[in-house]
Order: structure tokens, then C-alpha cells, then sequence
């Protein structure tokens, strides 16, 4: 009895397909826990349509994938000085986000970040004229900006892309790829197009990987039912029913990350007013959980245990059966499966 992951392998790698497609020489991005799926199902995939250079979040994944991925790796996370030393082949790349660290890396493949409006991390146009003598020191594979998802300010994110190709250029600085993040198929062919020598190079992950919701779907099975009357007690805090039903048992708990949730942005009056409900609902213990039962999404009896929750389904719904396997709305991100099932 599991949480299972079940994919429509057809689907998804039709889906991925038409990703890369648009994307020529598309560099795809397998980092955390591999978009739900894990570092290795996704290292599969990534050799069957014959990429050659993965990207992953951190010098101790690219550890991990090396043995999986025989291509170039690419680590997102900028080096730092100082930062634990972990063994890697040459093929692996560094992405660097100062001078500082691009001297650092001497006879390294190194791709630079250049500061983006996202303004996380990266080199300052100010700092451009400083790069001519640290990238004799290493082997430059290229500059990379890592853009904003969302552009309230109404910008356009070819012209950032622009500008800063703009400045590099007044540097005299190589420009031969650039790695970018969070553009569209359509702006990616625009600026192709007006910088012809310019090979650029699309990092993605959340959109090749999850981009059809219809390709997955999260099941848990159903371990024990028990029937309860109004006002018993059960549970680890001994709890009263709040009617008759049934306590449903069912595979998921926090060490598959159920009942975890990332903050998320808001924007609009509805959905504000249904997180001040739910936060509402949940100082009395009302918390909702992501399995669906008979069509609706069903209460959580009480926390999630680290490997099974228990649900609350009324009595005028239809009885679970051990064995029954309830849909679960989970984020990819931030869950792990026990099981994964290609059908």
C-alpha cells in the first residue's frame, strides 16, 4: 500500500517533445527532487531525446548525476569561496556570480550570471570591465540570466535581454552563448533572430517536466476504515467526531511531503479572501487535505503522521474500501512518492 505516482508516459514524453521542439538546444533542469519524478527517472529521460548538457541545482547533485548523465552538468548554484570542495569531473560546469569568484575558479568551465531584474544574484554592469583579465584564467562557456516569471511593471523581458547583451558587447566581452531561464518560445526566436552569432540556450524545468498536468496524477491507498459516531473520541489528541462517518486511513503523510505547502503569491481580492478563510478554518482544527473521496476534497481527521493521514468522510458519503486509491492534488516539488507506475 503506497503513494503512487502514476504517468502517462505516452503523454508526458509527447508533452516533452513538443517543449523541445520549440527550444533548440534546450538544456533541461533536474534539481530538488527532481520535479516530483527523481534525479534518476529524469536523467532517463533526458538521455532518451539526447541532451547534451543537463543543468541541476547543486555541486552535490551533480555528484549524484554524473553517474546518470554522461553529458555536460551544468550547477545553477553560483560558486562561493570558502564553499565545501566535492568532486567533479571536467565535465561539469560552474555557473559564477562575481569576479571574486570567476578568479577563483582558475582552468574551470565557468558560465556568468549577469545581475537580472529578478536581482538575486549576478554580475553588475559596473563589474564588466574587471572580467577581461579574470576570463583568461578560465574556460568561458558562455553568460546566462535567470528571469523573472511575472512582469507587473508591464517590461518586456527580450528587451532586459537586450540590454544586457548591449553591455556585454560595449565590454568586448564574448558573446557567443547565452543561457537564459524564463522566456518564451516566441521571444527566444526573436532574439536569435537580431543576434544571429549568438547561440542561446533555454534552461528549463517546470514547463518540459510539469507542463501537462494531465501526464501525472498522485494516488494514495486506503490502509484501514474505521467507523465512528458523533462525540467518540480517536486519534493521537483524542478528538470528538463532529458526526457519524468513517476514519479513513490512506498512504501520504509529511515525509511525502502531504500537508507541506510553499507560499504562494496572491494577487487579487478572491484568492486573498479564500487564504484568510483557510487560515480561519485551520485555528479550529479544520485543515483540508489534498485527497479527493466521491468528487470532493476531503478533511483532514487531524494532522498528517509522518507516513499515513487520516481523513474524516461523513456518512452520507460512500463508504472507502481498504484497497481504494484516493486522487491526491500535490505539488510535484515538494513530494515524494513511494511508488512511480508508467502506464
Amino acid at each position: 500500500m503506497a503513494l503512487t505516482l502514476y504517468v502517462d508516459t505516452a503523454r508526458w514524453r509527447a508533452h516533452q517533445k513538443s517543449v523541445i521542439d520549440q527550444f533548440p538546444g534546450i538544456i533541461p533542469v533536474c534539481k530538488g527532487n527532481g520535479y516530483g519524478f527523481g534525479h534518476e527517472r529524469l536523467a532517463e529521460e533526458v538521455n532518451r531525446f539526447g541532451a547534451d548538457m543537463l543543468a541541476v541545482g547543486t555541486t552535490y547533485e551533480a555528484a549524484r548525476m554524473k553517474d546518470w548523465f554522461g553529458g555536460d552538468l551544468l550547477v545553477l548554484t553560483p560558486f562561493r569561496r570558502g564553499e565545501e570542495p566535492v568532486p567533479l569531473p571536467d565535465r561539469v560546469v560552474r555557473s559564477v556570480s562575481s569576479v571574486d569568484g570567476v578568479h577563483a575558479l582558475v582552468g574551470a568551465r565557468v558560465v556568468i550570471e549577469c545581475m537580472s531584474s529578478m536581482k538575486r544574484h549576478g554580475i553588475g554592469e559596473h563589474e564588466l570591465a574587471q572580467l577581461h583579465s579574470a576570463i583568461e584564467d578560465v574556460r568561458l562557456e558562455g553568460f546566462a540570466l535567470h528571469l523573472p516569471l511575472d512582469r507587473t511593471d508591464g517590461s518586456d523581458a527580450v528587451e532586459e535581454v537586450i540590454g544586457w547583451m548591449d553591455r556585454l558587447r560595449a565590454a568586448r566581452l564574448p558573446l557567443h552563448t547565452m543561457f537564459v531561464s524564463h522566456l518564451r518560445a516566441e521571444e527566444l526566436a526573436r532574439l536569435q533572430q537580431q543576434f544571429p552569432q549568438t547561440r542561446f540556450r533555454a534552461r528549463i524545468g517546470t514547463r518540459l517536466w510539469l507542463g501537462d498536468h494531465e501526464a501525472t496524477e498522485y494516488r494514495g491507498a486506503v490502509l484501514d476504515v474505521t467507523r465512528v459516531s458523533r462525540g467518540d473520541r480517536f486519534g493521537y489528541r483524542q478528538q470528538r467526531a463532529a458526526s457519524d462517518g468513517w476514519l479513513v486511513v490512506v498512504a501520504g503523510g509529511t515525509s511525502h511531503g502531504v500537508g507541506l505547502e510553499a507560499p504562494k503569491a496572491m494577487h487579487g481580492v478572491m484568492p486573498r479572501a479564500k487564504g484568510v478563510a483557510r487560515a480561519g478554518l485551520a485555528t479550529v482544527n479544520r485543515n483540508l487535505s489534498p485527497f479527493v473521496w466521491a468528487g470532493k476534497q476531503r478533511w483532514f481527521a487531524e494532522p498528517p503522521h509522518m507516513q499515513v493521514s487520516i481523513l474524516f468522510v461523513p456518512v452520507d458519503a460512500q463508504e472507502p474500501k481498504v484497497g481504494d486509491e484516493l486522487v491526491a492534488h500535490l505539488r510535484h516539488t515538494t513530494t515524494q512518492y513511494d511508488r512511480l507506475v508508467d502506464r
